[in-house]
């Protein structure tokens, strides 16, 4: 029997500050207390909603192991003190993790196997490094025709400099500009719809007393965003992947820590419990390239999400297009022939940070509630992904 294909709806859209990798403010906190932080206040945000009718989580991370490993969703889910009814999935697109998790639990709804969903991600690189702690590369591929997945993703940035023409002095700008953006919103409030507050505790020893003091504090503001950035101090910074590259610690995403969590739902839902939806989910899609210029996946998967939508590139009116690096950033921007105005608006991933596979699920509660501050209508997040590919995914206001 086929199913009806129907609309999945947004309800519930919220992340973590972001935090500094390996030393910033969650590097002693687990990514999966992070995500049951955000999971909990995903579920308050929609009080109407019997939290029995979610069906699933599907939580996306990169590098699922040790503190992020043994399927953190159902760990989560049952940490959270959920429903036991409610099931939990780990997956891994890398970078894509967060908004294929998006994707997939819209996809469950628009088929009609189930009513509600939770989507999400969470990645520690304070706990969990790149590439995790026991990396075992298949040894094929350093064979010629596959060497491309051998590359780190900066040599892989290089090459889209190169390829696609990208100055050291564009990407330092490009640079300086998200700082600048990032520090302006949090200033102006922008991020307080979206944010989940998290209590951070702390323990030191005190010598004097020979007991354990106990300190905690709220963080309700991204970590990473620099005020005193600058042209002169981006300028003096060495490449770190070319010997006579143009790709600098200053001009790549932060490694960092945090979570995100949406609530996704059908139309029957909306109506029975009268829920006011943020967005609609419109389209996914994802292409691959070649691994060596893996950063420039954007530029196949923003045309296809588009078909996919049946609008045009010029409707989108936001994009959160996710800052790996800003050669690839701009290069795809460069290719496509992006408004720069409406790419990262409120700053990217240079200024704010990128949890991995929490990353995609970050921006979506981003762009949805900037749609709605905004009056826009249609929003994008899309992002390169390792092993050479890119992912976009739509969201219409409502």
């Amino acid at each position: 029997m086929t199913k009806q294909v129907q609309d999945a709806y947004i309800v519930a859209a919220t992340r973590t500050p972001i935090g500094k990798a390996p030393r910033g403010m969650f590097k002693n906190v687990r990514p999966d207390d992070l995500l049951v932080r955000v999971l909990q206040n995903a579920v308050a945000q929609v009080p109407n909603l019997d939290p029995k009718l979610i069906e699933d989580a599907i939580i996306g991370c990169s590098f699922p192991e040790a503190e992020q490993g043994m399927n953190m969703a159902r760990n989560a889910v049952v940490l959270a003190g959920l429903p036991n009814t409610i099931g939990g999935v780990t997956i891994n697109r890398y970078c894509a993790s967060g908004i294929t998790a998006v994707a997939m639990a819209a996809d469950r709804i628009r088929v009609g196997e189930a009513d509600v969903m939770i989507a999400g991600g969470a990645e520690s690189m304070s706990m969990v490094p790149m590439m995790g702690h026991h990396p075992s590369i298949n040894g094929a591929v350093f064979k010629d025709e596959n060497v491309g997945l051998a590359y780190g993703m900066g040599l892989t940035a290089e090459k889209v400099a190169n390829q696609w023409k990208v100055s050291r002095e564009e990407q330092d700008a490009f640079s300086l500009e998200s700082h600048r953006r990032a520090i302006a919103a949090q200033q102006a409030g922008e991020f307080a719809d979206e944010m989940t507050s998290v209590e951070i505790i702390e323990r030191f020893p005190n010598l004097a007393t020979g007991e354990i003091d106990i300190k905690s504090r709220t963080v309700s503001l991204d970590e990473g965003p620099r005020g005193d950035s600058s042209i002169e101090g981006l300028a003096k910074l060495k490449p770190v992947f070319a010997a006579k590259g143009s790709v600098t610690a200053g001009n790549s995403s932060q490694t960092s820590d945090g979570a995100g969590a949406l609530i996704v739902v059908s139309e029957k839902i909306l109506k029975q419990f009268n829920l006011t939806p943020l967005a609609r989910f419109v389209s996914f899609s994802v292409r691959g390239v070649p691994p060596e210029i893996m950063g420039i996946g954007p530029k196949e998967a923003i045309p296809a999400a588009c078909r996919a939508a049946g609008i045009t590139q010029d409707q989108i009116d936001w994009f959160e297009l996710n800052e790996a690096f800003a050669a690839q950033s701009l290069a795809v921007v460069k290719d496509l022939g992006l408004d720069p105005a409406k790419v990262n608006p409120m700053g990217g991933a240079i200024a704010l940070g990128h949890p991995l596979g929490a990353t995609g699920a970050i921006r979506s509660a981003t762009v949805i509630h900037a749609l709605r501050r905004k009056n826009l209508k249609y929003g994008m997040v899309t992002m390169c992904v390792g092993a050479g590919m890119g992912a976009a995914g739509i969201f219409e206001r409502v």
